[in-house]
Protein backbone atom coordinates (compact mmCIF):
# COMPACT_ATOMS: atom_id res chain seq x y z
CA UNK A 1 0.00 0.00 0.00
CA UNK A 2 1.18 3.53 -0.78
CA UNK A 3 -0.16 7.02 -0.13
CA UNK A 4 0.49 9.42 -3.02
CA UNK A 5 0.15 13.17 -2.75
CA UNK A 6 0.94 16.42 -4.50
CA UNK A 7 2.72 19.12 -2.54
CA UNK A 8 4.91 22.19 -2.71
CA UNK A 9 8.13 22.70 -0.79
CA UNK A 10 11.11 25.01 -1.10
CA UNK A 11 9.36 26.97 -3.86
CA UNK A 12 8.68 23.97 -6.12
CA UNK A 13 5.80 21.56 -6.75
CA UNK A 14 6.31 17.82 -6.44
CA UNK A 15 4.47 14.55 -6.19
CA UNK A 16 5.50 11.75 -3.92
CA UNK A 17 4.61 9.23 -1.24
CA UNK A 18 3.78 9.82 2.40
CA UNK A 19 5.54 7.57 4.90
CA UNK A 20 4.69 8.49 8.48
CA UNK A 21 5.68 12.13 8.93
CA UNK A 22 7.94 12.36 5.88
CA UNK A 23 7.33 12.76 2.17
CA UNK A 24 9.53 11.14 -0.48
CA UNK A 25 9.74 12.93 -3.83
CA UNK A 26 9.22 10.84 -6.98
CA UNK A 27 10.00 11.86 -10.55
CA UNK A 28 8.35 11.16 -13.89
CA UNK A 29 4.64 10.42 -14.28
CA UNK A 30 2.72 9.20 -11.23
CA UNK A 31 0.67 6.88 -13.43
CA UNK A 32 3.43 5.57 -15.73
CA UNK A 33 6.56 4.07 -14.16
CA UNK A 34 7.38 6.79 -11.58
CA UNK A 35 10.80 6.60 -9.92
CA UNK A 36 11.68 7.50 -6.32
CA UNK A 37 14.39 10.03 -5.54
CA UNK A 38 16.49 10.55 -2.44
CA UNK A 39 14.82 13.91 -1.75
CA UNK A 40 12.60 13.93 1.35
CA UNK A 41 10.71 16.59 3.30
CA UNK A 42 9.06 16.59 6.71
CA UNK A 43 5.29 16.64 6.16
CA UNK A 44 5.03 19.63 8.50
CA UNK A 45 7.16 21.68 6.08
CA UNK A 46 5.16 21.10 2.90
CA UNK A 47 1.94 22.53 1.56
CA UNK A 48 -0.48 19.81 0.47
CA UNK A 49 -1.86 20.27 -3.06
CA UNK A 50 -4.26 18.19 -5.13
CA UNK A 51 -2.91 14.64 -5.38
CA UNK A 52 -3.56 14.63 -9.15
CA UNK A 53 -5.02 16.90 -11.83
CA UNK A 54 -8.17 15.29 -13.26
CA UNK A 55 -9.53 16.20 -16.65
CA UNK A 56 -12.97 15.42 -15.26
CA UNK A 57 -14.79 14.38 -12.11
CA UNK A 58 -17.78 12.09 -12.49
CA UNK A 59 -20.25 11.90 -9.60
CA UNK A 60 -22.74 9.07 -9.02
CA UNK A 61 -26.28 9.48 -7.77
CA UNK A 62 -28.43 6.79 -6.11
CA UNK A 63 -25.68 4.21 -5.59
CA UNK A 64 -26.45 3.00 -2.04
CA UNK A 65 -29.08 0.55 -0.84
CA UNK A 66 -29.73 2.33 2.47
CA UNK A 67 -30.27 5.75 0.96
CA UNK A 68 -32.41 4.37 -1.87
CA UNK A 69 -34.63 2.58 0.65
CA UNK A 70 -35.00 5.75 2.72
CA UNK A 71 -35.92 7.88 -0.30
CA UNK A 72 -38.12 5.32 -2.07
CA UNK A 73 -35.75 4.85 -5.01
CA UNK A 74 -35.09 1.73 -7.05
CA UNK A 75 -31.75 0.22 -8.06
CA UNK A 76 -30.81 1.72 -11.44
CA UNK A 77 -29.93 -0.54 -14.34
CA UNK A 78 -26.84 1.58 -15.10
CA UNK A 79 -24.90 3.98 -12.86
CA UNK A 80 -26.58 7.39 -12.77
CA UNK A 81 -24.03 10.17 -12.91
CA UNK A 82 -23.22 13.80 -13.65
CA UNK A 83 -20.04 15.74 -14.44
CA UNK A 84 -18.35 18.37 -12.31
CA UNK A 85 -16.25 21.00 -14.06
CA UNK A 86 -12.46 20.63 -13.91
CA UNK A 87 -12.29 24.14 -12.42
CA UNK A 88 -14.20 23.14 -9.27
CA UNK A 89 -11.42 21.18 -7.56
CA UNK A 90 -10.09 22.15 -4.13
CA UNK A 91 -7.26 20.64 -2.11
CA UNK A 92 -7.15 19.59 1.53
CA UNK A 93 -7.20 22.75 3.63
CA UNK A 94 -8.67 24.99 0.94
CA UNK A 95 -11.79 27.01 1.70
CA UNK A 96 -15.17 26.07 0.23
CA UNK A 97 -16.43 29.40 -1.09
CA UNK A 98 -20.09 30.38 -1.28
CA UNK A 99 -20.98 31.52 -4.82
CA UNK A 100 -21.46 35.30 -5.06
CA UNK A 101 -25.09 36.25 -4.58
CA UNK A 102 -26.14 32.75 -3.48
CA UNK A 103 -27.72 32.58 -0.02
CA UNK A 104 -29.19 29.08 -0.23
CA UNK A 105 -28.09 25.76 1.22
CA UNK A 106 -24.61 24.38 0.63
CA UNK A 107 -24.74 20.60 0.98
CA UNK A 108 -21.82 18.26 1.71
CA UNK A 109 -21.61 14.64 0.61
CA UNK A 110 -18.76 12.44 1.88
CA UNK A 111 -17.75 9.96 -0.81
CA UNK A 112 -15.12 7.46 -1.86
CA UNK A 113 -13.31 8.59 -5.00
CA UNK A 114 -11.88 6.24 -7.63
CA UNK A 115 -8.72 7.57 -9.32
CA UNK A 116 -8.16 6.23 -12.82
CA UNK A 117 -4.59 5.14 -13.57
CA UNK A 118 -4.68 4.20 -17.24
CA UNK A 119 -6.79 4.99 -20.28
CA UNK A 120 -10.00 2.94 -20.26
CA UNK A 121 -12.52 2.66 -23.06
CA UNK A 122 -15.15 -0.07 -23.34
CA UNK A 123 -13.52 -2.38 -20.80
CA UNK A 124 -15.27 -5.25 -19.01
CA UNK A 125 -15.56 -5.64 -15.25
CA UNK A 126 -12.68 -8.12 -15.05
CA UNK A 127 -10.32 -5.58 -16.66
CA UNK A 128 -11.52 -2.60 -14.60
CA UNK A 129 -9.34 -3.10 -11.48
CA UNK A 130 -6.23 -2.74 -13.64
CA UNK A 131 -7.49 0.68 -14.74
CA UNK A 132 -7.90 1.89 -11.12
CA UNK A 133 -4.81 3.56 -9.69
CA UNK A 134 -6.22 4.03 -6.20
CA UNK A 135 -8.80 5.71 -3.99
CA UNK A 136 -9.23 9.12 -2.40
CA UNK A 137 -11.65 11.14 -0.26
CA UNK A 138 -14.17 13.35 -2.07
CA UNK A 139 -16.59 15.99 -0.79
CA UNK A 140 -19.27 16.60 -3.42
CA UNK A 141 -20.52 20.11 -2.62
CA UNK A 142 -23.85 21.26 -4.05
CA UNK A 143 -25.69 24.57 -4.15
CA UNK A 144 -28.91 22.66 -3.47
CA UNK A 145 -31.35 25.51 -4.08
CA UNK A 146 -30.14 25.86 -7.67
CA UNK A 147 -30.85 22.26 -8.66
CA UNK A 148 -34.52 22.70 -9.53
CA UNK A 149 -34.89 26.36 -10.44
CA UNK A 150 -36.30 25.28 -13.79
CA UNK A 151 -39.08 22.65 -13.49
CA UNK A 152 -38.12 21.24 -16.89
CA UNK A 153 -34.41 20.68 -16.19
CA UNK A 154 -32.31 19.70 -13.18
CA UNK A 155 -29.21 21.91 -12.97
CA UNK A 156 -26.74 19.19 -11.88
CA UNK A 157 -23.69 20.73 -13.53
CA UNK A 158 -24.36 24.30 -12.44
CA UNK A 159 -25.22 23.42 -8.83
CA UNK A 160 -22.15 21.21 -8.41
CA UNK A 161 -19.43 22.96 -10.42
CA UNK A 162 -18.80 26.29 -8.72
CA UNK A 163 -15.17 26.97 -7.90
CA UNK A 164 -14.08 24.96 -4.78
CA UNK A 165 -17.12 22.63 -4.98
CA UNK A 166 -14.96 19.57 -5.70
CA UNK A 167 -12.57 19.02 -2.76
CA UNK A 168 -10.64 15.76 -2.93
CA UNK A 169 -7.50 14.28 -1.42
CA UNK A 170 -5.29 14.76 0.47
CA UNK A 171 -3.79 11.50 -0.83
CA UNK A 172 -4.47 8.64 -3.22
CA UNK A 173 -4.25 5.28 -1.49
CA UNK A 174 -3.20 2.28 -3.55
CA UNK A 175 -3.21 -1.44 -2.83
CA UNK A 176 -6.35 -1.68 -0.70
CA UNK A 177 -9.73 -3.40 -0.86
CA UNK A 178 -12.45 -0.74 -1.24
CA UNK A 179 -15.20 -3.13 -0.12
CA UNK A 180 -13.74 -3.10 3.40
CA UNK A 181 -13.86 0.70 3.77
CA UNK A 182 -16.26 2.98 5.64
CA UNK A 183 -16.91 6.62 4.75
CA UNK A 184 -17.50 9.15 7.53
CA UNK A 185 -18.37 12.85 7.52
CA UNK A 186 -17.68 15.17 10.45
CA UNK A 187 -19.15 18.67 10.51
CA UNK A 188 -18.12 21.05 13.29
CA UNK A 189 -16.79 18.01 15.15
CA UNK A 190 -20.04 16.00 14.94
CA UNK A 191 -20.28 12.76 12.96
CA UNK A 192 -23.13 13.03 10.43
CA UNK A 193 -22.27 10.20 8.04
CA UNK A 194 -20.82 6.75 8.64
CA UNK A 195 -21.57 4.12 6.02
CA UNK A 196 -19.93 1.07 4.39
CA UNK A 197 -18.67 1.15 0.83
CA UNK A 198 -19.95 -2.44 0.53
CA UNK A 199 -23.53 -1.08 0.52
CA UNK A 200 -23.10 0.32 -3.01
CA UNK A 201 -25.31 -0.92 -5.84
CA UNK A 202 -22.31 -0.83 -8.20
CA UNK A 203 -18.80 -1.75 -7.05
CA UNK A 204 -15.83 0.38 -8.15
CA UNK A 205 -14.95 -2.14 -10.87
CA UNK A 206 -18.54 -2.17 -12.15
CA UNK A 207 -18.67 1.63 -12.09
CA UNK A 208 -15.47 1.96 -14.12
CA UNK A 209 -16.57 -0.67 -16.62
CA UNK A 210 -20.01 0.87 -17.18
CA UNK A 211 -18.77 4.43 -17.54
CA UNK A 212 -15.89 3.40 -19.81
CA UNK A 213 -18.52 2.27 -22.32
CA UNK A 214 -20.05 5.77 -22.24
CA UNK A 215 -16.86 7.86 -22.35
CA UNK A 216 -13.12 7.35 -22.34
CA UNK A 217 -11.57 7.56 -18.89
CA UNK A 218 -8.10 9.10 -18.66
CA UNK A 219 -5.33 8.78 -16.05
CA UNK A 220 -6.09 11.09 -13.14
CA UNK A 221 -9.84 11.23 -13.72
CA UNK A 222 -11.83 10.91 -10.49
CA UNK A 223 -15.14 9.10 -10.09
CA UNK A 224 -17.02 9.94 -6.89
CA UNK A 225 -18.99 6.82 -5.94
CA UNK A 226 -22.05 8.62 -4.53
CA UNK A 227 -23.12 8.97 -0.92
CA UNK A 228 -25.44 7.32 1.57
CA UNK A 229 -27.68 8.73 4.30
CA UNK A 230 -26.69 11.69 6.46
CA UNK A 231 -25.56 14.29 3.91
CA UNK A 232 -26.76 17.76 4.82
CA UNK A 233 -26.30 21.50 4.83
CA UNK A 234 -23.23 23.45 5.89
CA UNK A 235 -23.21 26.78 7.69
CA UNK A 236 -20.72 29.52 6.91
CA UNK A 237 -17.60 28.88 8.99
CA UNK A 238 -18.24 25.14 9.37
CA UNK A 239 -15.31 22.75 9.17
CA UNK A 240 -16.21 19.59 7.23
CA UNK A 241 -14.12 16.41 7.21
CA UNK A 242 -14.37 13.36 4.97
CA UNK A 243 -12.68 10.47 6.76
CA UNK A 244 -11.96 7.06 5.22
CA UNK A 245 -9.72 4.91 7.40
CA UNK A 246 -6.83 3.63 5.32
CA UNK A 247 -7.32 6.38 2.75
CA UNK A 248 -7.16 9.68 4.59
CA UNK A 249 -8.86 12.70 6.13
CA UNK A 250 -9.96 15.56 3.86
CA UNK A 251 -10.64 18.78 5.78
CA UNK A 252 -12.11 22.00 4.39
CA UNK A 253 -13.90 25.00 5.88
CA UNK A 254 -16.77 27.03 4.48
CA UNK A 255 -15.68 30.63 4.19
Amino acid sequence: MALWLGFSAAGREYFGTLEGSRVTVWRGDMFVDPQPTTLRFPLAEVRVLLPCRPRKMIGLWNNFHERAAKEGLQRPAHPLYFLKASTCFAAHGDAIRRPPGYAGALVFEAELGIVIGRRASGIDVAAAPAAIFGYTCVNDITARDLLRLDPAFVHWTRAKSFDTFGPFGPVIATGLDPAALRVRAMVAGCELQNYPVADMFFSPAEIVSHISHDMTLEPGDVIACGTSVGAGALADGDSVEVVIEGVGRLVNRVG
